[in-house]
């Protein structure tokens, strides 16, 4: 679960030192480690937004231990959903309480879904390296390469994409650089579909659409070949992670321009803080690890 973001919430919620280690999973279990020894937390119950539902959250009596030298994730799987949702206007959303120690299974979110009770998502998050203060200081790297480096959990990854997608009639699987690039390839060819890639400005050797979205300071461009898509062809956009939502966004918008239906977004990681799937709309998004 690429949890740091909402982490910090949790942690401010339930006065959590600031030197937090890891959360990770011990067969069913949730464990909470810091560096601290015999850190207790204050006895507050805390609300947030957890993978677009709001979870009341209660802090455990016990006394919590230090951290074991390996890093390991907690995994959770998210199911797709449109747009932001949320209850409507005057009512209280209801609230699910889980006990931080509590089996996984305890928090009951979206269980038509298949992927959630499916084994192989352990393997996977698992397999995702955290790397703190990279590129800078207070940025928690979600490392994909420690995925690709274990056959089983890239294989599991690229199969559940598969297994979504299989019978969709996608025609065209968009990959957005960098990372896109290595999960798209692998879904395309599965699925049948061709896949296009979508790059940043200046990359793309013949002539170009373009999409200019907004950073955090300025803006950037996204672009494709003209005439790599056409219109009525139905496309599934790949990424390795979903942030803030703005390449995925950007990559919409090209495609819808020229005709084509964006069936969905699908990403390995979200980080569920930065509100990309707000900044989504409509679109639907899928991911693995949240």
């Amino acid at each position: 679960m690429s949890f740091h973001q909402p982490y910090r919430n949790l942690k401010r919620g339930l006065s959590f030192a600031k030197s937090y280690t890891e959360m990770e999973s011990i067969g069913h279990k949730i464990a909470l480690k810091f560096t601290r020894a015999n850190f207790v937390p204050e006895k507050v119950t805390n609300r947030y937004c957890h993978r677009g539902n709001l979870v009341q959250i209660k802090s455990p009596t016990t006394t919590l231990t230090t951290p074991s030298s390996r890093n390991t994730r907690l995994f959770t799987p998210i199911s797709v959903s449109k747009g932001a949702g949320g209850a409507g206007a005057g009512e209280e959303p209801e609230l699910k309480t889980i006990t931080i120690g509590d089996p996984v299974s305890s928090v009951d979110m979206a269980p038509h879904d298949p992927i959630l009770q499916d084994d192989r998502i352990a393997g996977i998050a698992s397999a995702i390296r955290v790397i703190p203060d990279f590129p800078k200081p207070g940025i928690m790297f979600q490392d994909i390469t420690t995925l690709l480096l274990d056959p089983k959990a890239f294989k599991d990854t690229i199969d559940l994409f598969v297994e979504r997608y299989k019978d969709k009639n996608i025609s065209v699987v968009a990959g957005i650089e960098a990372r896109g690039f290595i999960f798209g390839p692998p879904i395309a060819l599965a699925i049948g579909a061709k896949f296009v890639p979508m790059r940043k400005p200046k990359k793309l050797p013949g002539e170009v659409i373009s999409e200019e979205y907004s950073l955090e300071y300025g803006t950037d461009k996204m672009e494709m070949h003209v005439g790599a898509v056409q219109a009525g062809e139905c496309a599934l956009v790949v990424d390795d992670l979903i942030a803030t939502g703005g390449t995925l966004t950007a990559a919409i918008r090209l495609l819808e321009r020229v005709g084509v239906e964006v069936f969905e977004c699908a990403c390995v990681i979200e980080l569920p803080e930065l509100k990309g799937r707000e900044r989504l709309g409509d679109k639907p998004l899928f991911v693995l690890v949240s």
